[in-house]
């Protein structure tokens, strides 16, 4: 007898272990759907984001006519080209006007972050504006509007532009609006590298440009492209991702016209009829 019970607890125990090992893999597999599950929906919500963000973007067009703080002023709309944080490039608008005032400089950027990259660029883009313009700063009044995705990257890129900007803004200039440029602008007027060329450039083409002007020695790019190699030693199999670079030409790879400038005044003969 206690033989034969000892039997059936080991018939127990090995149905136990069944149980538990089918409980194991219906759990994987609920776990990799919940998984694929929340992963669409990340991709739906990103969708509609982009979506939104495109929108928003065509509603704040160039051809925007809002006015502006004073019948006085004259102000200028543009696109600033930069990278999100998946490293897209994307592009957003930027408003700047001048009007008679007390040299007051006044921004509207709904992103702190964003805003806190571009602070300092927006004070040497109207400095170096002030000086190419010969216009007293104590004279006007400059307000900067930045519609930036909430994801957006940069600031210190866009500081060619403001200052392209700024000039127009301060001199009532119309820009052409099928010209874009990215870099960071120098005390001296002079134009800084900057990275995500070819993203931005893509960028530039998407939102309707057939320039874009982009630092000395930025015509050319350096991508990054990555292959699996695996190899085998004895039993075990080991793979190993690896990177290599690849110079590219802007022009080709983005389908856009790219230019090189080394200065806001050269920058100048590209944006000013």
């Amino acid at each position: 007898m206690a033989k034969k019970e000892k039997k059936r607890i080991g018939n127990f125990q090995i149905e136990d272990i069944k149980f538990s090992f089918r409980f194991t893999i219906v759990a994987i597999i609920l776990i990799f759907l919940i998984l694929l599950f929340l992963s669409n929906l990340v991709n739906i919500f990103e969708k509609i984001e982009n979506k939104a963000n495109k929108e928003s973007t065509k509603k704040d067009s160039l051809e925007d006519t809002t006015p502006f703080f004073s019948k006085e002023g004259s102000g200028v709309l543009m696109y600033l080209p930069a990278v999100d944080s998946r490293g897209k490039g994307i592009y957003t608008l930027l408003k700047v006007e001048a009007f008679p005032g007390s040299g007051r400089t006044l921004t509207d950027i709904d992103n702190l972050l964003f805003w806190a990259d571009t602070q300092h660029s927006i004070r040497i883009a109207k400095r170096v504006a002030e000086n190419i313009t010969g216009k007293k700063e104590e004279d006007y009044d400059v307000i900067y509007t930045i519609k930036a995705n909430a994801s957006l990257i940069g600031g210190p890129s866009a500081g060619a532009a403001l200052a392209i900007a700024t000039i127009a803004a301060l001199e009532n200039k119309e820009l052409n609006k099928s010209v874009m440029i990215t870099g960071v602008v120098n005390h001296d007027g002079s134009i800084g590298p900057v990275s995500g060329i070819l993203e931005k450039a893509k960028a530039a083409k998407e939102a309707g440009a057939t320039l874009f002007l982009v630092p000395l020695l930025q015509s050319r790019d350096v991508v990054y492209e990555t292959s699996k190699h695996c190899e085998v030693f004895g039993n075990t199999k080991i793979c190993t991702t690896e990177t290599r670079p690849k110079k590219i030409e802007v022009e080709k790879e983005a389908d856009i016209k790219v230019r090189e400038v080394s200065s806001i005044q050269e920058a100048m003969e590209y944006f000013f009829k």
